[in-house]
């Protein structure tokens, strides 16, 4: 990206993300850089903390009133800050922030009728696999449950399980395993049901008949790719951020595909992923520039520059389709992101009480500590006995 320089006396904007280390850090920075300059600004600062303190570090912005001009949030807390009347909608600041956008990820960003977040990429779960271990075991690529079964217990052998996967309580043993459940006809509001109960049946299957480790439940997606990229796992879930890692080996050669779906015909609901920039209440002068700003991170050109630095899903339908065409690795997310859900389409501010319930649940079926259906029904009891945020 280049922009002109900004002229003598211009506007000032700080902001706030998670992308505390490279190559992301420098990535988003220098979009911004950028993009404030083509609109006339500076970034007098970029401050970046780890992923677990932006949220208190947002919520104690919010107490000083001293929030940034830009505010990067993930996607499924932008209702909660949206609550607390602390963001501007984009649409009072002139942003055009519905126009050609996957309806997953404008959902993410609306509260109570208003479009509070932008996000430049997102991203989803796919299914990872080791080409020569399928090759080897006479192994197609799965699409239904029952393949991604049958494939799974085929390719576990003394030296590499079948299926790698996160269900951990820290937040992706939840994210990991909502394509399960939505896909199923399952949700949020209904843990207990069938559905649900089939669908975590399903998934710890994999731990209970070894052809998934007991450790699952202490893996985190970082450690997930680790055991797959070492080749101790054939197959795995996770996300596009693990493509460029994995293109750098020699000594694996992976695809990707599509989670598989319960039944042949039926739709895969995946989970939304990424991040989007919102706009806080600062100075009518700031608010303005962080719009044009917002506006510059999310044009067509300036998407598919940063999604190809990222290696994520452009938000806008037309420019996804184009990186999809000069970039096939990414095709199976792009794919997935045309009906994913964002996490909080359901329950809205109370998903982080559904997904501490919900992963509550997943570790206790998978450790044997409740029966998938018990583990359920206490989830569903916690849900709707939680006070709306």
């Amino acid at each position: 990206m280049s922009s002109p320089a900004p002229a003598a006396g211009a506007v000032s904007l700080t902001s706030l993300d998670y992308y505390s280390s490279d190559p992301y850090k420098s990535f988003v920075s220098s979009h911004l850089q950028s993009c404030a300059a083509a609109a006339g600004a500076t970034m007098a600062s970029q401050d970046h903390v780890p992923g677990g303190q932006l949220g208190p570090k947002i919520l104690q912005d919010i107490s000083a009133h001293s929030l940034p001009s830009l505010l990067m949030i993930d996607n499924p807390g932008v209702q909660a800050i949206a609550a607390t009347g602390a963001l501007v909608p984009l649409t009072d600041l002139g942003v055009d922030p519905t126009t050609g956008i996957f309806p997953g990820i404008l959902a993410a960003g609306t509260y109570k009728g208003k479009v509070y977040g932008m996000a430049p990429s997102v991203n989803s779960i796919a299914l990872f696999y080791n080409k020569d271990l399928l090759t080897a075991a006479g192994v197609a690529v799965p699409k239904t449950w029952a393949d991604l079964t049958a494939a799974a217990k085929k390719l576990t052998t003394s030296a590499h399980y079948g299926l790698a996967f996160s269900a951990d309580n820290d937040g992706e043993g939840a994210w990991h395993f909502l394509p399960f459940l939505w896909s199923n006809g399952g949700d949020f509001l209904h843990l207990g049901d069938p559905a649900a109960v089939q669908a975590l049946t399903f998934e710890s299957d994999f731990v209970k008949s070894g052809a998934a480790s007991k450790s699952v439940v202490s893996w985190t997606q970082g450690d997930v790719n680790d055991q797959f990229a070492a080749g101790k796992a054939a197959m795995e879930i996770n996300g596009p951020w693990n493509i460029a890692p994995l293109d750098k080996l020699q000594n694996i050669h992976y695809g990707i595909a599509p989670i598989p779906v319960p039944a042949a015909g039926k739709t895969l609901v995946a989970p939304l992923g990424g991040e989007m920039w919102t706009i806080p209440q600062t100075t009518p002068a700031q608010e303005a520039a962080a719009a044009k700003v917002v506006t510059c991170m999310n044009n067509p050109a300036n998407q598919l520059a940063y999604n190809t630095d990222v290696v994520q899903v452009p938000t806008r339908m037309d420019v996804a389709a184009q990186y999809g065409q000069s970039y096939p690795p990414i095709q199976s997310f792009i794919s997935e992101v045309s009906t994913a859900r964002s996490r909080t389409e359901e329950v809205g501010a109370l998903f982080p009480t559904v997904a501490t319930a919900l992963e509550t649940a997943i570790q206790a079926a998978i450790t044997g500590a409740a029966s998938p259906a018990s583990a359920l029904k206490t989830a569903a009891a916690t849900v709707a006995a939680a006070p709306a945020p």
